[in-house]
């Protein structure tokens, strides 16, 4: 196991010292702010995700309050129910990102979302509930149940929405690298249980959430 230290020392150089670094790291939030929000803005936040990858964000989010109105509030139920005519109607809609896989990736998600909260209560509670130490498998399960989140998009999604969770860019990445965890960019399930073993320990180590590790694992590098 490669100590967190290997780290730790680079990034607050790169940052200007410990205490910027640690004003540089994100928090993640609680099981009670995670179940406190509502299901719509969960699928709000998870179709921004999709619309903004490939996109420059700010255009994303000027459109935004266009695509509230279009997809209800991003009422799981509204949206669920949508007939093929007012997706048409959002396809040929000016004020919206015309993209049709898209498009229809948010009336499948808020399927997906609707049925996740019938089984578990809300959607919030799912996240708040899967354990960190395994925090792969629910990107598995967003890639498997949802449309769209494949890649970085799940996780960045989760990240958004405050759920802990590590991201593997390229940054992260080259730290993996260096440190002999892995020897690419990890993709397949086994390296990413690799991964995920590491966080794990270094979890233990130091007592900081994923998110801030690998922020740290990050700024250790670039």
């Amino acid at each position: 196991m490669v100590a967190f230290n290997r780290f730790l020392g680079p990034a607050e150089t790169r940052a200007g010292g410990a205490a910027a670094l640690e004003g540089m790291l994100p928090r993640p939030a609680t099981a009670a702010e995670l179940i406190a929000v509502t299901d719509d803005r969960y699928l709000s936040q998870m179709s921004l995700r999709i619309f903004s990858a490939g996109l420059r964000h700010d255009m994303v989010q000027k459109k935004w309050p266009a695509f509230e109105s279009a997809f209800h509030g991003f009422d799981p139920r509204r949206v669920a129910a949508m007939s093929e005519a007012e997706i048409d109607r959002c396809l040929s809609d000016p004020s919206l990102i015309r993209h049709g896989g898209k498009l229809l990736a948010v009336v499948a998600n808020a399927r997906a979302v609707n049925a996740v909260s019938s089984d578990h209560g809300s959607f919030g509670r799912w996240i708040a509930e899967w354990p960190e130490r395994d925090i792969v498998g629910l990107w598995e399960r967003l890639v498997k149940d949802f449309k769209q989140l494949g890649g970085n998009s799940g996780p960045y999604f989760l990240r958004t929405v405050g759920k802990d969770t590590f991201i593997v860019t390229e940054d992260v990445t080259k730290a993996l690298v260096s440190a002999g965890i892995v020897t690419r960019k990890p993709t397949g399930k086994k390296d990413l249980r690799t991964v995920q073993d590491a966080f794990n320990g270094w979890m233990e180590e130091t007592g900081r959430p994923l998110c801030q590790l690998s922020r740290i694992l990050a700024l250790s590098v670039g």
